[in-house]
């Protein structure tokens, strides 16, 4: 009995232990105000990881996340703003790291590429078509020409006079 006991307490004892770093994975910040909280979810929500790329800082566990967390409060504690936060998160990581990045050459390319692409190819599935159809109709048109030079060389051989001087 005691050794079932005793088993039991060291599973139990594994079993917090495993999960002693889950717990510390937990990051407190100290506001000084309500409002300083709500801006640094609002901007935790709205900035984008550049590792996850699918999730907010406030949802990733990423290193890099975690780092731009802090450094979003540590720019909240000093008085910034929520858009100097964003413009220095945009200056140091990017464009990427906004859900609504701004209309760029590099977006407009990225947007127009593939459509610019399927309409080249379509024009020239267009003009090969056509040119194809051109071709078919020469050599249609050469081969009604063949034919009119065939008669008419049939015509000079019989108008043509033989050896002995007659005209067939």
């Amino acid at each position: 009995m005691m050794k079932r006991i005793s088993a039991m307490l060291l599973a139990v004892g594994l079993i917090f232990a495993a999960a002693l770093p889950v717990m510390a994975a937990i990051d407190v910040y100290e506001f000084e105000s309500a409002e300083q909280e709500k801006a640094f979810r609002d901007l935790t929500a709205t900035l984008r990881c550049p590792k996850c790329q699918n999730n907010n800082i406030a949802d990733s566990n990423a290193e890099l996340a975690k780092d731009m967390r802090q450094k979003a409060f540590d720019l909240l504690s000093e008085g910034k703003s929520e858009q100097d936060v964003i413009d220095y998160m945009i200056a140091r990581y990017g464009n990427f790291v906004t859900y609504d990045p701004p209309m760029t050459v590099s977006t407009v390319i990225l947007w127009a590429g593939p459509l610019l692409f399927v309409l080249i190819g379509f024009t020239v599935l267009v003009m090969r078509s056509r040119k194809t159809a051109e071709t078919s109709d020469k050599a249609e048109l050469a081969a009604d020409e063949e034919q009119r030079l065939k008669s008419l060389l049939e015509e000079i051989e019989q108008q043509k006079p033989s050896q002995d001087g007659k005209v067939k």
